[in-house]
């Protein structure tokens, strides 16, 4: 549902301030501790941004596409991480259930998802199934009313904070491409289910991803996403819309990191003035003002468009990769106009480097956006 206007505008004021007089100055002190405060997650509850995409009937607020980009920028306007801690339960987490989940199971699950009572995961990577998604190991053998799961999944956002997981395993064996692999609401407290410890990351620090296994899990039949052999459909559906939302805080790291670049090139003085004087600094803020703009219109657009219902498959992809690519370039030329300012710790030029660089790799890599993009291309005939 898109909001009106009005409550657009509180909404968006309220989660602006919260993010800079909040989180912002927490920055340092997340990326130092490597998790965020307790109370902080408390008050993003109490904003109701672990429900933002949920249906308002279920306890969310039901935000249109469109909205909750707006959102994610204003979100990327701070370090990632703290975007990442109800990411899942907005997108890949929840979507799949939001998309195909019968009625009992929205019941069951989306009003603690929209709370924030309950944190949930995607599990799909594996180390043999990153970007060949269809190419699951991870096995659900249906065993009476049940399926047991037995594999294990790598680098899954927020898995140890998880108390749902959306599994992706291979239903029939004999099948070994996309056909074969159904999707699974597996709880996190599952006898057999396992997670380890966070994966020290090069970025993001706060927000963590594990290796979680499953021995011998047995799930409830009514617990499967959607028909048997279903469940790349599910992934693939839930990628949409999440790669919009990743485009969006692609946007939003790209202006706060625009808008440092411009307060200190105004201060640093060399040669007898403000570096922003000189025409080559001017270039890299220009170039970097007109990409994040041109990221953003392809965004926004986008978002109306699949709000409009229309097939977004290609433009969300587009939308991705020039979002994601734009923020890094970016990012490198704020290392370059701070200098050596920008590669020491004290001013978060380089934790937001580091940051960035992972939104080219999930949600699909530049060069996956890049083969869906073709595809469709050529599916659509120009």
């Amino acid at each position: 549902m898109a909001l009106d206007l009005e409550t657009r505008e509180q909404l968006i004021g309220t989660i602006r301030r919260f993010v800079s007089e909040r989180l912002r100055p927490l920055e340092g002190k997340v990326a130092e501790e490597d998790e965020i405060p307790d109370e902080v997650i408390d008050e993003m509850r109490q904003l109701g941004l672990f429900g933002l995409s949920i249906p308002e009937e279920f306890g969310g607020l039901g935000l249109s596409m469109e909205d909750e980009c707006l959102v994610g920028i204003e979100f990327g306007r701070t370090s990632p991480a703290f975007r990442s801690a109800f990411g899942t339960n907005v997108g890949i987490g929840s979507q799949g259930l939001v998309m195909f989940g019968n009625e009992e199971q929205k019941h069951r699950w989306l009003p603690g998802i929209a709370s924030g009572d309950i944190i949930t995961s995607f599990a799909l990577t594996e180390p043999e199934a990153g970007s060949d998604s269809a190419a699951v190991r991870t096995r659900a053998r249906r065993d009476g009313n049940d399926y047991v799961l037995d594999g294990s999944k790598i680098y899954i956002t927020n898995a140890d904070k998880a108390g749902l997981f959306t599994v992706m395993a291979r239903t029939n064996p004999d099948e070994k491409r996309a056909a074969g692999v159904s999707a699974f609401l597996v709880p996190g407290n599952s006898p057999g289910l396992s997670v380890g410890p966070p994966e020290r990351k090069m970025g993001q620090q706060g927000a963590h991803i594990c290796t979680v296994s499953f021995d011998g899990v047995r799930v409830p039949a009514a617990n499967r996403l959607g028909e048997e052999g279903s469940g790349f459909k599910v992934a693939m559906q839930v990628l949409d819309r999440g790669r919009l939302h990743l485009s969006a805080v692609c946007v939003g790291v790209a202006e706060r990191l625009i808008a440092d670049c411009v307060a200190f090139a105004s201060e640093r003085r060399q040669f007898d003035k403000p570096i922003a004087e000189f025409q080559l600094v001017q270039a890299m803020i220009a170039d970097s003002k007109t990409e994040a703009l041109a990221a953003r219109a392809l965004m926004l657009e986008t978002a109306r468009k699949r709000d409009a219902g229309a097939n977004v498959t290609l433009e969300a992809a587009a939308s991705k990769l020039f979002a994601s690519e734009m923020v890094g370039k970016v990012a490198d030329r704020a290392v370059q106009i701070f200098g050596g300012a920008g590669y020491v710790a004290d001013h978060g030029i380089e934790r937001f480097y580091r940051d960035v660089r992972i939104f080219r790799i999930y949600e699909g890599t530049s060069q996956i956006q890049q083969l869906v993009i073709a595809r469709e291309t050529l599916k659509r005939g120009g």
